[in-house]
């Protein structure tokens, strides 16, 4: 391609949501949750001294990391620690409410203003799992509820697309309730451009009564608007301390698969703790360990 013209469709790439990254090559990152997880094994709390953790982080070999953000103050706290460590921000994640008509409103501004902070630190993907009615009980969204997510996160993938921030969608199980309707009703009824998807693909093999075949089904379905992967493997439905391609889920397989459908997502650590987690590793030398084998596993 010449050059013009090659400068000529960097809008047109930009607008499909930087879907294989073609334009750059984004450093695997971990998020933050799984640091939660095991320093609060520990006794301790991620986040609550900045500049040692992120001192700490750095020890691992990772490059960039991705952290949950709940609003720009924040940001304006852990940029500068990020800098002083050599760690970039490519991704970050931030929850929000879209359902309600009211809340959505507020939720879509703070999102904005979070953007606005993160954008001129390099962060190109903004990753948001829609809340759920309720995190305790099993309540499901109404149809009249999930037409208004989809149409706001429709629109707020637009407004973050002008920034130059692609949005991608985030699920946890409680989306893969009843038939998956959540998952595949905002995907079917969103515009890929404004929407990208996130898939954390052991939170649908739970959601899916631990089941391998919907991990691939989904990736068949919706390959096409990956844009970022959380990785997390387990054994028996448990969690494993260390993230590894042989488990419940067969990565090997999948890393395959992704390129033989040339999409190159964002990598993201999501490796966490639970009760039943076996193991007493430190967080420096796990994540250590997930880094290589995510390496070997993706090249």
């Amino acid at each position: 391609m010449q050059r013009r013209n090659f400068l000529a469709a960097v809008p047109l790439l930009m607008s499909l949501g930087f879907r294989n990254f073609g334009l750059e090559e984004m450093p695997i990152a971990s998020n933050g949750y799984n640091w939660t997880t095991f320093f609060k094994r520990d006794g301790k709390v991620w986040g609550e001294n900045l500049a040692s953790d992120m001192s700490l982080y750095a020890k691992t070999g990772l490059k960039a990391y991705e952290p949950a953000i709940e609003n720009a103050a924040m940001l304006d706290k852990l940029i500068p620690q990020m800098k002083k460590n050599g760690i970039s921000m490519p991704s970050m994640y931030a929850n929000s409410v879209l359902h309600d008509s009211v809340e959505l409103e507020k939720s879509i501004q703070n999102v904005l203003e979070i953007a606005e902070v993160a954008a001129p630190f390099g962060c190109k993907i903004l990753v948001t799992n829609p809340s759920p009615i309720s995190w305790n009980n099993p309540v499901n969204k109404s149809d009249a509820q999930l037409k208004i997510q989809s149409k706001a996160m429709d629109r707020l993938g637009k407004l973050l697309r002008q920034k130059g921030i692609t949005l991608a969608y985030h699920t946890h199980d409680m989306e893969l309730r009843a038939g998956a309707r959540e998952i595949h009703h905002v995907l079917q009824n969103t515009d890929p451009k404004n929407v990208s998807f996130c898939f954390d693909t052991h939170w649908v093999y739970r959601g899916s009564d631990n089941s391998e075949l919907a991990v691939f089904d989904i990736l068949r379905m919706y390959g096409d608007r990956i844009v970022e992967l959380h990785l997390r493997q387990s054994t028996d439905g448990i969690w494993d301390e260390t993230f590894s391609a042989s488990g419940d889920i067969d990565y090997f397989e999948f890393a395959q698969q992704l390129k033989n459908k040339k999409i190159k997502p964002h990598l993201v650590i999501e490796q966490c703790l639970e009760a039943k987690t076996a193991g007493q590793m430190d967080v420096v030398t796990a994540h250590q360990k997930d880094l290589a084998v995510v390496k070997n596993v993706f090249g």
